[in-house]
């Protein structure tokens, strides 16, 4: 037996623990090795805890013999006394394919918690996926949060993979003989992941030195906790706060990363839709404060009016 074997068990009972007998997990597999690897060592350890396990795989529908695939995946999780739900969903390319794939697999794997009354969605994310999340943001001049990656518990969903590498996800596929898929879009170098996962890693790898993943899987966990600790600051602040009249004043007195936070939310508060805040709007807000010259009233996603008044910050909702 590897040592993979052990290791993976290990990683998927520490999180099983944390729920009851008689509770109810999903857990999202396509047949790839690091998502078929989960659900069977979910179905080896959950007996034990008296919790049943039910699969989903997401049929994107993307591709000629995706319905196929998705029964492969049926019958395989058959084998080991594992129930699976095929959803089909429809992907809206708009914005790009893998952004709006990955928005259609959570949405139905959301829609499926809640039709299976399940308590969470288990997912097959590696330390290897978690390296590649950091790089893309380093990439991207992302913020603290992007950087810090991937959560092991994010609301519905956990990960309890994120310190086992895809390489021991494919050794314990290996060793109870699974029929490991791999998935053509993988492999497609259009998808800057997958850039990262094929070019930018082995590159960085052979010029810096081996252990490159590990690195960027440690920063983001140090990341996380730095982000945690910085947003509980800003929402103990918030709690103090008229976030639509805030007094400048006191907001410059608060470190930047507290300031932009706290700017962030009340944009939001005041009716910014979901993911339409940028750090340009926020840093133009933040201007008012920190860099103030008399600069006219600022209009945001939303219609949100940012401005400045007598020492004040009002932030008015759009009004039709």
């Amino acid at each position: 037996m590897t040592t993979a074997v052990p290791a993976v068990r290990n990683a998927v009972r520490a999180w099983l623990e944390k729920y009851e007998a008689g509770d109810k997990v999903l857990v999202a597999v396509s047949g790839g090795a690091d998502s078929l690897a989960l659900a069977y060592a979910l179905s080896l350890e959950a007996k034990k805890l008296a919790i049943v396990v039910v699969g989903v795989t997401v049929d994107h529908q993307l591709q000629t013999s995706s319905s196929v695939q998705a029964q492969k995946v049926v019958d395989q999780l058959s084998k080991f006394n594992v129930d699976c739900i095929v959803k089909k969903v429809s992907v809206d390319i708009k914005e790009g394919l893998e952004a709006s794939a990955r928005k259609a697999r959570y949405e139905a794997l959301s829609q499926t918690l809640q039709e299976e009354n399940a308590s969470a969605v288990f997912l097959g994310h590696t330390k290897d996926d978690q390296a590649e999340t950091v790089l893309l943001g380093l990439a991207r001049g992302s913020g603290t949060r992007s950087l810090s990656g991937m959560a092991h518990h994010n609301g519905i969903y956990v990960r309890p993979f994120l310190e086992i590498s895809r390489i021991q996800t494919e050794e314990f596929c290996k060793e109870f003989d699974l029929e490991i898929w791999n998935d053509p879009h993988n492999q497609d170098e259009q998808f800057a992941r997958v850039r990262v996962r094929t070019q930018a890693l082995p590159i960085l790898e052979k010029t810096i030195g081996p252990g490159i993943s590990d690195a960027l899987s440690r920063s983001a966990h140090l990341l996380r906790d730095d982000a945690d600790a910085l947003d509980h600051w800003a929402k103990r602040e918030e709690l103090h706060l008229e976030l639509h009249d805030l007094d400048c004043a006191h907001l410059e007195t608060l470190p930047k990363a507290i300031r932009t936070r706290i700017l962030r939310a009340a944009i939001y508060a005041a009716g910014a839709p979901t993911g339409s805040v940028s750090a340009e709007h926020v840093g133009a807000v933040e201007a008012l404060i920190s860099a103030w010259k008399g600069q006219s009233a600022l209009n945001l996603p939303g219609g949100v009016k940012v401005e400045r008044i007598s020492g004040r910050l009002s932030l008015s909702p759009h009004r039709p």
